[in-house]
């Protein structure tokens, strides 16, 4: 595995050109091409924020916000991104509103508390497993990256090695109900309840993949929803 510098950490991988798929099927308009533009914003951004940030000392934006917290910026960072280059689709202007993006034009306000139209988008360090609060139908969009984060490594209990940014992969499908299982939680956890994808929607999903990247996935369960 090669090793990074911390100034070399701040510069995210590049989208990798040949990494989308003409063939995959998405709705309201959009495009591989729009995803592929709100990514490269994204890594623009971190790139220019880590950068800034390195220079005055500070450690990079994903070293020390909560993991969670950073994959919601990450999905939050695509939803707004997205319509700026998608001219069919339209970012959910009602607070906490589901689904993130909605249909142009369709719903007074470009709001909605929330309603079965239009494209819900999570982002997430892990390859499957993703989670939300609650099971619906909906047309379901993940942003699945790698990079560095807040917590120690276990066995020497010191920071992980300096890596830069890199989206993996991204799939999406319009899954069910059905396509979602509760997990439950201990008698003393404060855990949130969530739902997390079942193997049948992971399935839906992979195979209509939008992008990916070269180098293995991590298979393991993201510990809190975007």
């Amino acid at each position: 595995m090669k090793e990074y510098t911390e100034r070399e950490a701040c510069a995210p991988t590049p989208i990798n050109p040949a990494g989308f798929n003409p063939a995959a099927s998405l709705p309201y308009g959009l495009t591989t091409d729009h995803v592929r533009r709100g990514m490269e914003e994204f890594l623009g951004f971190l790139g220019f924020i880590n950068s800034r940030l390195h220079t005055k000392r500070i450690r990079r934006l994903e070293t020390f916000m909560m993991a969670a917290n950073f994959s919601s910026l990450v999905g939050e960072f695509m939803s707004v991104t997205i319509p700026s280059f998608c001219a069919t689709l339209v970012k959910n202007r009602y607070h906490n509103g589901h689904p993130d993006l909605l249909p142009a034009g369709k719903f007074p306000g470009d709001a909605m508390q929330h309603c079965g139209e239009g494209i819900e988008i999570k982002a997430s360090r892990y390859g499957r497993g993703w989670q939300g609060h609650n099971a619906e139908d909906t047309w379901l969009l993940v942003f699945v990256f790698d990079s560095n984060t807040s917590q120690l490594v276990k066995k020497t209990n010191k920071p992980q090695p300096p890596r830069p940014f890199q989206f993996l992969k991204v799939v999406g499908a319009k899954i069910q109900k059905s396509d979602w299982a509760f997990s439950g939680r201990s008698a003393t956890s404060r855990r949130t309840i969530t739902a997390s994808v079942t193997r049948n929607g992971y399935e839906k999903m992979e195979a209509n993949w939008l992008y990916r990247h070269s180098g293995p996935l991590p298979p393991a369960t993201e510990t809190a929803p975007r």
